[in-house]
């Protein structure tokens, strides 16, 4: 009798549905208790696996919150920046794109939980800049507003998006009350400025 037919799994499809399961049950812990309060017993408990397995893929809890980000479970990945031939409304609708997640009350708690972990895990922020599309998707698209002469050539379009993720995490931090007013406002003298 061949394994499909018996119904038992072994090898890399039960090692797939692990790590699926891992995965999942951290990105469900994750988003309903916070970072501070996750941990590998709680992980493994949810996902019905052994610490062990759990320590076979992923070094840390936030070497699991960094795979997760990538695999969308958290946000979704891969903002995109449109390109209509105007930079500041391109970037401003990139822009509403990541507020409308944020601006819930679960994904400022989410916001939050990942900067905690990005704290302990430099891997953690790498995969939040790379989800929200600022190291790639916007640094292009600014980058294309210096070839179309709507930013100033020597502009430093990296340290640019960065400028405005990092604004992003601080008003989240701060929990001021028109974060997409002042975001708005710090992208039009971003990019207006020459």
């Amino acid at each position: 009798m061949n394994e499909q037919a018996s119904g038992h799994r072994t090898g890399p499809v039960r090692s797939a549905a692990a790590r699926d399961a891992i995965l999942a049950a951290t990105a469900r812990l994750f988003q309903g208790q916070g970072y501070d309060h996750l941990t590998i017993e709680g992980i493994a408990k949810e996902a019905g696996v052994g610490k062990q397995t759990i320590y076979r893929w992923w070094p840390s809890r936030g070497a699991l919150i960094a795979e997760c980000l990538t695999d969308g479970r958290l946000i979704p990945i891969d903002f995109d920046v449109p390109y209509t031939g105007d930079l500041l409304r391109d970037v401003e609708e990139w822009l509403g794109s990541v507020l409308a997640i944020l601006e819930t009350p679960h994904g400022a708690m989410l916001l939050r939980s990942l900067v905690s972990a990005a704290a302990e895990d430099a891997e953690v922020g790498d995969h939040l800049s790379a989800s929200l599309g600022v190291d790639r998707h916007l640094a292009e698209r600014l980058a294309a507003g210096i070839l179309d002469g709507q930013l100033a050539a020597d502009a430093p379009v990296e340290l640019l998006g960065h400028a405005v993720l990092g604004t992003i995490i601080v008003q989240s931090l701060t929990r001021r009350p028109d974060v997409a007013g002042a975001l708005r406002e710090l992208v039009r003298y971003l990019v207006t400025a020459r």
